[in-house]
């Protein structure tokens, strides 16, 4: 019996486990009473993950499947360090608490089946695992510890709570402090430690990259190209062919730059602007990466299962092979290249009145960075202006033009969130030896606005074409959690008109605003950023609530995101005029998996850029113990209060640590407040810290309060 079928057949199924007469039963008797093969059983153990996931049958602890239960419920279990950990059941606002005693052998991700034990009243509820429907975690990553006649393996992960027992034969040999990629053969159980397998060694814990690597590995993010793809890669030419260029609009004589950081070597858009009377007429010039990664070749089935490039602290894991995304398809200045125009004619008020999308071939005149258009722009460095003076009256255009598109965006409400990224600088051993802030300035502002503008243009072009897309959307926030948002910030003297079903994106830009430059800016700005949804790909053209457009996509980055070098392929194949009924159908049928692939390999690559960044930060405050720094009230809670140091560095003083008085958390004022000294700690206050311990495995910074602080204070 196939799964469809047994699909379609569920209600027969809950029929047989609803009847009066039925008597719970394993899996064997009921494929026996359904008349299910051998061969398709694992098939009808599907179907019955879904119904008991759906919460209409229930599994006893012997396996046998049965009418639901009242109070037994299927949801995510998440681990805790300390043992415990909570079930969250989709669709349910609230977790359960599941103690440590109740946890049954669970891991971290498992789908488990939970009965409820308590939570009437008002009170939390808690709940204990009797049942593990699927094993979410199959391979981690830890570090070894040997032992005389076996191993065992701490997890990184601190949500798994167990270590996993390694029989000495299984160990490849690894040594204390090797970093481990763990296969995991056996769960355990209550009262059992997982078993594993060590799969691969990474490398000991001291030698340089072996962290990152770690966190990489964790992740399941591929680093090495499969030979198949290395082979096509090296069949590509380093330049252009003749032949390519054929048909395509010639814009080899533009003035063309390309603007980057200055270590960026996967240049993927390029741009030229003039003024033709009120117009301005703005190219945004993105490298032709489809006409090298074509559908089904290793390269790009490749590209997908990766989803996009990986940028991390000490190295880029590309997309595609670096003899493209740094060669071939890179736009570097003085050869000629293929690219994928957007040419936008654009009145002065910043609207789109025309536009052109075109296959070109281009010859970039210079390739320029960030910091050196700053200079020509904000500093009006005169040898900068001297080295480029027959470019610097397109850069002022350029800053023209961009500041009309960032009022147009501004006035329709697109919410900017601007959160200082951290800048972390390596020595030759990848030890962190300098982290500071990395500003925005006139330059990525310029590159910014550009893209932006291109990535509406082209999703509205091709929504009215009512063509299959891969578009960028941002859902409106919960109303809920907007209302959440609204109690809280009153309690500053802020307020968000909301209405039950939803907040316009003017309302937020509106309040960050009103908070700029305040002390409690930081956390209002973090709550609001965290109230939201998440932005994702997808084949329903919803809109972009932060950016207030009914109309987005991702078109300009082909190198480094698999959706862009998709929706290139459909503009291509649109402009030839292949897009026919099949064609049609064939992408009706493939973007959805697309728009799905794309949006968690997104997330798992912010997930690695995000665990580096705060590795690197940890290791470098461990070189700064017991020194003392001047740093900002981030946030307050009832266990303490975060500090955020000028380089972008937060760590946390626990509220235990502060031992001039007994303080507790007054929730309304946001504040903590000595009892007998009435000594206060408010958002954005400045104070002077200490910093106290870190934890690699936990990633975190402990600060105290430096001596002085508190003697000052005390007087």
């Amino acid at each position: 019996m196939e799964k469809e079928l047994l699909n379609q057949r569920k209600q027969i199924i809950l029929d047989i486990i609803n009847d009066d007469n039925y008597i719970p039963m394993k899996i064997k008797e009921l494929a026996i009473v359904l008349n299910v093969s051998k061969e398709n059983r694992e098939d009808l153990e599907e179907v019955l993950k879904e119904l008991l996931a759906e919460g209409r049958i229930s599994v006893s602890k012997k396996g046998k499947y049965g009418k639901p239960s009242g109070n037994i419920l299927v949801g995510k279990y998440e681990g805790n360090a300390k043992g415990f950990g909570f079930v969250t059941v989709e669709g349910e606002t609230e977790d359960i608490f599941i103690p440590e005693s109740a946890s049954n052998g669970a891991l971290n991700e498992d789908l488990v089946q939970v009965v409820l034990r308590s939570g009437k009243g008002g009170k939390r509820r808690e709940g204990e695992i009797i049942k593990i429907l699927e094993h979410g975690v199959t391979e981690l990553v830890g570090t070894y510890q040997k032992n005389q006649n076996f191993g065992f393996v701490i997890p990184d992960n601190n949500k798994i709570s167990k270590d996993i027992f390694i029989p000495i034969e299984k160990s490849k040999g690894a040594v204390t402090g090797h970093k481990v990629v763990v296969k995991i053969s056996s769960y355990g159980g209550k009262n059992k430690k997982p078993e594993g397998v060590v799969k691969e060694i990474i490398g000991h814990i001291n030698d340089p990259g072996t962290d990152i690597l770690s966190i990489v590995k964790s992740l399941n993010i591929p680093m090495e190209f499969p030979d198949e793809v290395m082979k096509q890669a090296e069949q590509i030419p380093n330049e252009v062919d003749s032949k390519d260029m054929a048909g395509r609009m010639d814009i080899r004589n533009w003035q063309t730059v390309t603007i980057d950081g200055e270590d960026a070597k996967d240049l993927d858009d390029a741009i030229t602007v003039q003024k033709e009377g009120n117009k301005y007429i703005l190219g945004v010039h993105i490298a032709d990466v489809a006409n090298y990664v074509q559908e089904h070749t290793p390269l790009d089935k490749e590209a997908l299962k990766r989803g996009t490039s990986v940028y991390l602290v000490d190295r880029v894991i590309p997309m595609i092979p670096h003899k493209l995304s740094n060669g071939i398809c890179s736009l570097n200045a003085g050869a000629d290249r293929l690219a994928l125009s957007c040419i936008m004619e654009i009145d002065e008020k910043g609207n789109v009145t025309g536009h052109k999308i075109a296959e070109t071939v281009l010859r970039v005149d210079r390739r320029m960075d960030y910091t050196t258009v700053k200079k020509i722009l904000e500093d009006n460095d005169e040898a900068a202006i001297q080295e480029y003076k027959e470019l610097v009256s397109m850069f002022r255009l350029m800053e023209e033009l961009a500041g009309i598109l960032r009022v147009r965006r501004h006035k329709r409400g697109s919410i900017d969130f601007d959160f200082p990224e951290s800048k972390i600088l390596l020595d030759e051993k990848g030890h962190p030896v300098e982290i500071k802030p990395y500003e925005r300035n006139t330059a990525t502002k310029i590159i910014e606005d550009f893209m932006l503008i291109a990535n509406e243009t082209i999703a509205e072009d091709y929504f009215w074409q009512e063509l299959p897309f891969v578009y960028r959307t941002h859902d409106n926030p919960d109303s809920e959690k907007m209302l959440k948002l609204g109690l809280f910030i009153n309690n500053f003297g802020y307020a968000i008109k909301t209405t039950q079903e939803e907040i316009h994106p003017k309302e937020l830009q509106k309040l960050l605003e009103r908070i700029d430059g305040t002390d409690e800016e930081t956390l209002i700005s973090r709550l609001t950023l965290r109230s939201m949804k998440q932005a994702k790909y997808t084949t329903n053209c919803s809109g972009h609530f932060g950016l207030a457009t009914k109309y987005y996509c991702h078109f300009t980055s082909p190198i480094r995101r698999y959706p862009d070098l998709q929706i290139h392929r459909i503009i291509k194949e649109n402009l030839r005029g292949g897009l026919n009924e099949k064609r049609i159908r064939h992408y009706e049928s493939i973007l959805p998996g697309v728009a799905d692939q794309s949006s968690t390999t997104e997330r798992r690559a912010d997930e690695a850029e995000r665990d580096t960044d705060k590795l690197k930060k940890v290791e470098y405050m461990e070189q700064h113990i017991g020194e003392e720094f001047t740093g900002v009230i981030s946030g307050i809670t009832n266990w303490g209060m975060y500090v955020e140091l000028p380089n972008t560095i937060e760590g946390m003083v626990r509220i235990t640590e502060i031992r001039d008085d007994y303080y507790y958390y007054d929730e309304e004022k946001y504040e903590l407040v000595g009892e007998t000294t009435k000594r206060t700690f408010k958002l954005g206050q400045e104070v002077k810290i200490q910093v106290a311990s870190t934890d690699k495995m936990l990633r975190q910074i402990d600060f105290s309060l430096a001596e002085e602080e508190s003697e000052d204070e005390i007087e």
